[in-house]
């Protein structure tokens, strides 16, 4: 059978092609990542809105919560995020072979599976105040800060089964479901923010706490989505004897992606508290949370479109249709490119006024200005690369994209911009171009990975993993 799926597929992709094909793959990822990215914004919207009513108690509230989300993510929700997009290999090119009762196998799988993580999870949000004194921080801020992320402990199990809903809709491409319920989470939470932090008593906790029920709520609505609508009627059928016999492959592609995930977000996190101990830190931190915050809120438009990538290429190849994967591919690939083209250079044109969103200070803005052009190149290779991760994640090949990570990052961008800021002493600016460093030998090695790709193996592999249990 597979032999017959992938007989159209000999030859080179770009001899077969037609226009009209190519387009029509354009307006299916665009669609696809536009969706998406609107979808994780409004998510990362109820983090900043708790962030921003917190931060109106006063400078040390501020400092706390601003330490505890940063801390939060690294230690817990990256951990999860990570873990659950291994279902974006195993959801998606289960969908693909038509195996719909699998995609709700797995997503049934992955959340008894993850949601165990979450207790040691917690012992170390409990104790963070302890860990953070350990570090030398501020024994008041800590206090703060570990009271913020012991209110946010509900919001920790809640994210581990919204992730793996997530990915549950997404491998269908039903994502504007998505939208709408993330849209009317966020509707809910600044109103319930606002009393619990403001009226309640609850101060900061009221913040954190807002965070958990509204991550309830999301999971609530997607739950009763996947139970009443008809789109998912073939996909949440629930076999508990296959859910529990699912677990060890779950982790064969979790444990990786888990890797994959944290090694890329830690390492910035590392290149960031380093900013801490340069000369004339505080005005250094302050231009590189700036820059930082810039580069994170477009990042929603890359790590939509490196879904839309995960979702194609997973799916045309549990189809059997490694040419239309390699499509996929190769269509992502060229999006990538002229989206962070153009949104760089729309930054670099803007540079001069853009210090002033964030701060009044001459110095502050007159150091972004001058961070502005390495950030531009650094938003353009964040972007390819992210992308690049979505389609090793549709292909399955989250172990390779781990050892690449743990090269790049950590053998070649924090050792450069530790080099770069003290050493040579560039500062901040030394600091980034490990950031740059990391990110575009990432970037070079995921290309090599993709380009040299063999697309029909790859296929009859999916195939033979979702209707075979093998490999």
């Amino acid at each position: 059978m597979d032999e017959e799926l992938l007989q159209k597929s000999e030859g080179r992709i770009w001899r077969v092609i037609t226009r009209a094909v190519f387009m029509e793959e354009v307006k299916r990822v665009s669609s696809m990542a536009v969706t998406f990215a609107a979808m994780a914004l409004l998510q990362y919207l109820l983090q900043v809105v708790s962030l921003m009513m917190a931060g109106h108690l006063g400078e040390l509230v501020l400092s706390g919560v601003a330490i505890a989300t940063s801390f939060c993510n690294v230690t817990g929700f990256s951990l999860l995020m990570g873990f659950v997009s291994g279902l974006e290999t195993l959801c998606g090119q289960a969908y693909g072979a038509q195996q719909y009762q699998k995609v709700g196998t797995y997503t049934y799988c992955a959340i008894i599976s993850v949601l165990p993580i979450c207790f040691p999870v917690c012992l170390v949000w409990i104790f963070m105040d302890k860990l953070l004194v350990l570090i030398g921080q501020d024994p008041q801020i800590a206090t703060v800060a570990c009271k913020y992320a012991t209110w946010l402990i509900p919001a920790l199990f809640a994210y581990a089964i919204l992730q793996s809903q997530v990915r549950f809709f997404l491998s269908q491409s039903l994502i504007l479901p998505l939208v709408y319920i993330t849209l009317v989470t966020l509707g809910f939470h600044i109103p319930i923010c606002w009393v619990l932090v403001f009226k309640s008593g609850l101060g900061n906790s009221g913040a954190a706490l807002a965070i958990g029920l509204s991550y309830w709520l999301n999971v609530i609505l997607l739950g009763m989505y996947m139970r009443y609508s008809s789109s998912c009627e073939n996909t949440r059928i629930l076999v508990p004897e296959d859910v529990f016999a699912s677990i060890k492959e779950f982790f064969r592609f979790g444990i990786p992606s888990a890797v994959m995930v944290c090694l890329e977000w830690w390492s910035f996190e590392i290149l960031i508290l380093l900013s801490g101990n340069l000369p004339n830190s505080k005005l250094e931190t302050s231009v590189i949370s700036v820059c930082f915050t810039t580069t994170t809120v477009h990042f929603y438009i890359p790590f939509g479109i490196s879904a839309a990538a995960s979702t194609r290429v997973s799916n045309e190849l549990g189809a059997g249709n490694p040419q239309a994967a390699q499509l996929a591919a190769f269509v992502v690939m060229a999006l990538t490119v002229v989206e962070s083209v153009v949104a760089s250079t729309i930054i670099f044109c803007f540079r001069n006024v853009l210090g002033y969103a964030f701060s009044n200070e001459k110095e502050v803005v007159d150091g972004v200005i001058k961070m502005v052009p390495i950030m531009c190149l650094s938003i353009i290779m964040d972007t390819y690369h992210a992308v690049l991760g979505g389609i090793i994640r549709g292909i399955g090949w989250q172990h390779i994209g781990a050892y690449i990570n743990a090269g790049a990052y950590y053998l070649a961008g924090i050792p450069t911009g530790i080099l770069c800021a003290f050493v040579l002493g560039l500062g901040g600016k030394g600091l980034w171009l490990g950031m740059l460093t990391g990110s575009t030998v990432d970037g070079i090695l995921f290309t090599f990975v993709s380009v040299f790709t063999n697309w029909k193996k790859q296929a009859m592999l999916a195939r033979g993993r979702i209707f075979e249990g093998t490999r």
